[in-house]
């Protein structure tokens, strides 16, 4: 797919081999509730450190037929030591619980939805509204109380709420929330995905843990012009340079 033609008012359906912790799901299944899915890889630093548990504690604090948080395993490296059968085994050991879904291989190009979305690396995370809309698009830890308050302002949102109730509400997110470009972050190994210039919602180096991943410039114009909810904003969200990869500078690290 394309990512340049990506409508965030109409995404991609998940693309999937196999499913845990739950029957099949799919998207259009979850409309009327707010989705928090976070991709990731089962050896990815960042996912380890930082995504999963927090995936985990948005499990536990929001009610599941109000928010839905699943996973979504996209591997896009080391493919045997991160098959299905370690993953199951994985989630296990984590105590992990919450629905987590397969993305479909596509031989040696990307996963599926790794691709239908732009995905640069992981962790990546993915929020839909209740209308099932792409509202925010982050590569790389995000902040628990930014996410929190993120995450209940699409609550807050009826599942048939108008596009000027979507943007008043952005904007007040706006007022609100330090705008993270203020903040210039350094995480070490934090992201699979080696270091990358983008302009979303996080100004973030990550140095180290990175196994190889796509040097990329993220648009992502909602955080700064209330745009969330503007389809001809909002699809710069998945522009990428797609199969372009990029080492993090660190001999010891694995970078392709």
């Amino acid at each position: 797919m394309d990512a340049t033609a990506f409508n965030p008012e109409n995404p991609p359906e998940l693309k999937v081999a196999q499913w845990f912790n739950t029957e099949p799901l799919t998207l259009g299944m979850l409309k009327g509730r707010v989705v928090a899915l976070l991709a990731f890889q089962m050896q990815c630093p960042g996912s380890l450190r930082h995504s999963l548990p927090q995936a985990q504690r948005l499990a536990r604090a929001f009610n599941d037929d109000q928010v839905a948080v699943i996973g979504l395993h996209t591997v896009f490296e080391n493919h045997k030591d991160m098959t299905p059968e370690l993953l199951g085994a994985f989630l296990k050991q984590e105590h992990i619980d919450f629905p987590v879904a397969v993305d479909k291989p596509n031989g040696t190009e990307l996963p599926l939805t790794m691709d239908a979305y732009g995905m640069q690396g992981t962790p990546t995370l993915l929020l839909f509204d209740r209308q099932g809309r792409l509202r925010r698009h982050y590569l790389g830890a995000v902040d628990d109380v930014r996410l929190g308050a993120e995450i209940m302002a699409l609550a807050i949102e009826d599942a048939k709420a108008p596009r000027e109730a979507s943007v008043a509400i952005e904007q007040r997110l706006a007022e609100a929330l330090v705008d993270p470009e203020d903040h210039h972050h350094h995480h070490g190994g934090e992201c699979c995905g080696g270091h990358h210039a983008h302009d979303h919602d996080h100004a973030h180096d990550h140095e180290g843990g990175c196994c190889g991943g796509h040097s990329h410039e993220h648009g992502h114009d909602h955080a700064h012009d209330h745009d969330h909810a503007h389809p001809e904003k909002a699809a710069q969200a998945t522009q990428g340079k797609k199969g372009e990869k990029g080492g993090c500078g660190d001999p010891g690290c694995g970078c392709h």
